[in-house]
């Protein structure tokens, strides 16, 4: 049997194995990382009202900033990931949360839409950098039979965003200001830089970097990746028409108001972070089968919410509305995981690359759902997003019916634990 190295020492391929500490913290730091990423990109999401009422602009106007977000990482990913190919993957991931840092300290003192927008870009810049390279790291550490795994354990850290991060800083911007609850993300975001710099281990550049191997061919020429590119825009765009407004969904479609908002808001993350949990194997296992199962699930859930525009209010609405919501979170928390561990598997000499690929197209589809979704909303109303979402749910499912075979594992995702340069914590 060839050996693999894993944490620094020889393990059998084919040998059982084990979590250890040091892995588990290591990927709790990864999903820190991603959580303190996540939760800056979306904070306005959930403080809309008070940046609108604080600055004095539409709430249109504020998931603007969302899409503004994704503009920046979208053109930034690819050169970015491209220009620190040589670094050592921590350094990467350091730099990039220093970034979020800073952005965050001026985000606080911003005094209107076009500071708060600019002082957002430098976060921005790196976002894209940043998971670029936190789910390779993540797969660096275990063997490629729990590749997916790894990923829905980064991913823990975004749900976990939408379960606590979201409704406690929609929560702070009601009860003292948006301001102070960026100024708890700065803290936040500072705490995980030194967290990831003295737990996580030095690791060499990525396998591709000049110098390293031959030159590959480029992720872009790889069928399989830009099928599930393609599948993953519109997945994503379907999300975001309605998600970049759910605080106003869950108020005018669902009847949910007031401070209730922000519990159904909650359950959305609780119940995806119980499907991550429950289902993560499948992200291993049973990957097509899953996705065509979570895309399906999407479509009845906004199917349901699109019969409840217009309707009477009633207290079998009101369940409906919010048994929608939920399911709409556990579907939506299992797809990135799913796709982006998918997206690595195709290019298994190249994670970072197929990665960054995966994410411009992530944010891609980020940008055309808010736009798409603001025209909309301010144009026809919460009703049509609904609506708008539910087509593109139904294309996405499509997709995953038809061409779903570019989801399916076949060959390991060589990612390697053996990039480890040195498995010191220093």
């Amino acid at each position: 049997m060839n050996p693999a190295v894993l944490q620094g020492q020889s393990v059998p391929v084919g040998a059982p194995f084990r979590w250890t500490v040091s892995t588990v913290a290591r990927l709790s730091v990864l999903a820190l990382a991603a959580y303190v990423y996540v939760l800056a990109e979306m904070a306005p999401i959930g403080a809309t009202p008070a940046i609108a009422a604080d600055l004095g602009v539409s709430e249109p106007h504020v998931g603007i900033l969302t899409a503004a977000y994704a503009f920046v990482t979208v053109v930034s990913t690819l050169p970015l990931v491209r220009l620190t190919q040589g670094w050592p993957r921590r350094r990467v991931l350091v730099v990039a949360l220093t970034c979020l840092t800073v952005s965050q300290l001026l985000s606080m003192l911003a005094t209107d839409l076009a500071l708060l927008a600019a002082s957002r870009t430098l976060c921005a810049l790196t976002h894209g950098l940043m998971w670029a390279v936190v789910v390779p790291i993540a797969a660096r550490l275990v063997p490629p039979t729990h590749t997916g795994r790894a990923t829905t354990a980064v991913y823990a850290g975004t749900t976990v965003a939408l379960v606590i991060g979201n409704p406690l800083t929609t929560a702070m911007s009601e009860a003292w200001g948006w301001r102070q609850a960026v100024a708890v993300l700065t803290v936040a975001a500072a705490v995980t830089t030194m967290l990831a710099q003295g737990i996580l281990p030095r690791m060499a550049a990525e396998a591709g970097a000049p110098g390293s191997t031959p030159r590959r061919t480029l992720p872009y020429r790889n069928k399989r990746l830009m099928t599930l590119c393609a599948l993953t825009f519109v997945g994503v765009t379907a999300h975001f028409v309605s998600f970049t407004f759910i605080v106003p969904l869950i108020r005018d479609v669902v009847g949910v108001g007031g401070p209730a908002e922000s519990w159904v808001y909650a359950g959305y993350g609780v119940v995806g972070l119980l499907a991550l949990v429950t289902l993560s194997p499948a992200v291993d296992r049973r990957v097509r089968p899953a996705a065509a199962g979570a895309a399906a699930i999407l479509c009845l859930a906004f199917w349901c919410l699109s019969g409840l525009v217009g309707g009477t209010c009633g207290l079998l609405a009101l369940w409906v509305g919010i048994t929608a919501i939920l399911v709409w979170g556990a579907a939506a928390a299992l797809l990135p995981p799913l796709l982006q561990s998918a997206a690595i598997r195709t290019c298994p000499g190249q994670p970072e690359q197929a990665s960054a690929l995966y994410v411009t197209t992530f944010q891609v589809g980020i940008m055309a759902g808010s736009i798409g979704g603001g025209l909309v909303y301010a144009q026809s109303g919460i009703a049509a997003v609904v609506a708008a979402s539910s087509v593109l749910f139904a294309v996405a499912l499509a997709g995953v019916l038809l061409r779903g075979e570019a989801l399916e594992p076949r060959a390991p995702a060589a990612l390697g634990p053996e990039a480890l340069a040195q498995p010191s914590l220093s």
